[in-house]
């Protein structure tokens, strides 16, 4: 039926176009049309693989970032810089919705969570479960504990220990140009 070189063919030299092109298909015409075909496939395989990839906000590399958020935006999820206090779009609007990440669209906080800290930054007392990640930030000779995209590895801000004690008692003390309110 099939020999040996036909098999290895299958499976190491080119897989089914080849196969089928020695084997099926006896004219020359058809015998290229089917090997174009299937390496037309081939390749379209291939590209829709790298677009996955490229869609993977952690796989990001800076000049995308660079090109898909504004100045501002890359200067605070990327560089890890923060907005001035009472300068950010949300950190005195108590609106119903949920905060998302600015930089890759992902769910981080209910507006239930948010509350008036005094700050100047907008505050929540919990994270929806599993949207962030944290990372020790000893930076400017402090110690503190980053909040991260868990989607996207973004900054966001950082959490601290002095929020309302009838919650969590925690205070996600977020940067507003890192988050978006979709009501």
């Amino acid at each position: 039926m099939f020999s040996f070189s036909d098999i290895m063919i299958v499976l190491v030299g080119g897989g089914l176009g080849v196969f089928l092109y020695k084997k099926l298909f006896k004219t020359k015409k058809m015998k290229y049309s089917i090997y174009f075909l299937f390496s037309l496939l081939l390749f379209s395989c291939n590209g829709q693989q790298n677009q996955k990839a490229m869609t993977n906000p952690k796989e990001f590399t800076e000049q995308q970032w660079k090109e898909k958020l504004t100045d501002e935006e890359y200067y605070i999820l990327r560089q890890k810089g923060t907005e001035r206090a009472f300068t950010g779009k949300y950190w005195d609007v108590f609106e119903d919705g949920t905060y998302h990440c600015a930089g890759c669209g992902h769910k981080l906080f209910d507006s239930e969570t948010k509350f008036d800290s005094h700050c100047g930054w907008p505050s929540f007392d919990k994270a929806i479960e599993g949207s962030v990640i944290y990372k020790e930030d000893l930076s400017f000779g402090m110690k503190r504990v980053e909040v991260l995209c868990a989607n996207c590895n973004g900054h966001l801000g950082h959490i601290f220990d002095d929020g309302p004690k009838e919650t969590t008692g925690m205070r996600y003390c977020i940067n507003s140009v890192s988050v978006k309110l979709e009501k």
